[in-house]
């Protein structure tokens, strides 16, 4: 036992008035491990809610991240304190450095700041699908400082979680299963109008990914500059991969218009000349 004492005792680090002795080193290891384990049966016990009390997925991982960060500051103060460094005196002695790295990282505390936002608010969640700059993501994980997503490119791509928060964001998970979306083209003047909206409409009901074909409508929506032009509107649940179903209707548009001699014009300008005689 006294061997094990003296083991235990053995400095390991010597800095003027500091040490490290072999019982403060496993002292901060053993903290590490009960984190680690901490953590685990936390995640283990939100994963049970999730099943049992509907907890969504991306409320259940905004609720661990929050918790996570919180419990890994505690385990870093009490390892810091256990190897005789006070937190007050550091954060006192090392006050001015702070304020010459927080004004370089103004805009990583602001990541940092947004992603708290993000995991409190949960106006954005894990599974969410948003539209950011003209780019459809799915979000994978919400870091502190930064989320992750995946594009329809299979892409993956880093956020500043400042973007979200700060810019204007469509968060197509927030509207209903189904939503609205468009497409639009121009035709020839002189056409048949009624023929046009009619195969619109039939383009988009011969899609399986279009819900509810009764909502499917087409409208003649202004006389343009070279065109008559048109949109036609359709339902459906696939918002990730609405942009191939737009593609199809366009192909089947394009191959009805050749059927039916219906052009698409070329845009057009007419130039008058005035002689001066």
């Amino acid at each position: 036992m006294e061997t094990l004492n003296k083991l235990l005792e053995l400095e390991i680090l010597h800095y003027k008035q500091y040490s490290i002795t072999v019982l403060e080193l496993v002292s901060v290891f053993v903290i590490f491990l009960l984190t680690k384990f901490i953590l685990w049966l936390i995640k283990i016990a939100l994963n049970r809610k999730n099943k049992f009390n509907k907890l969504d997925k991306g409320s259940s991982f905004a609720l661990f991240q929050l918790i996570k960060y919180i419990v890994w500051i505690i385990a870093i103060t009490l390892m810091l304190q256990t190897i005789g460094i006070k937190i007050t005196l550091l954060l006192a002695g090392s006050a001015a450095l702070l304020v010459g790295i927080g004004l370089g990282l103004q805009q990583t505390f602001n990541d940092v700041l947004s992603g708290i936002i993000l995991l409190f608010e949960h106006s954005v969640k894990v599974g969410d699908i948003l539209d950011i700059d003209g780019d459809m993501v799915i979000i994978q994980e919400i870091g502190l400082r930064s989320s992750k997503g995946l594009n329809r490119f299979d892409i993956s791509i880093l956020i500043p979680n400042s973007l979200i928060t700060n810019n204007k964001v469509i968060n197509w998970s927030h509207q209903t299963k189904k939503s609205i979306f468009f497409v639009d083209v121009g035709v020839a003047y002189g056409s048949d109008v009624d023929l046009v909206i009619k195969i619109l409409e039939e383009s988009a009901s011969e899609q399986a990914d279009v819900l509810q074909k009764s909502l499917i409508e087409g409208r003649f929506i202004n006389f343009g500059n070279s065109s008559l032009d048109f949109r036609i509107l359709f339902c459906s649940e696939n918002i990730f991969g609405v942009e191939k179903i737009k593609s199809n209707i366009r192909k089947s548009i394009n191959r009805k218009f050749t059927e039916n001699n219906i052009t698409i014009p070329f845009p057009q300008m007419d130039l008058h000349l005035k002689s001066k005689i």
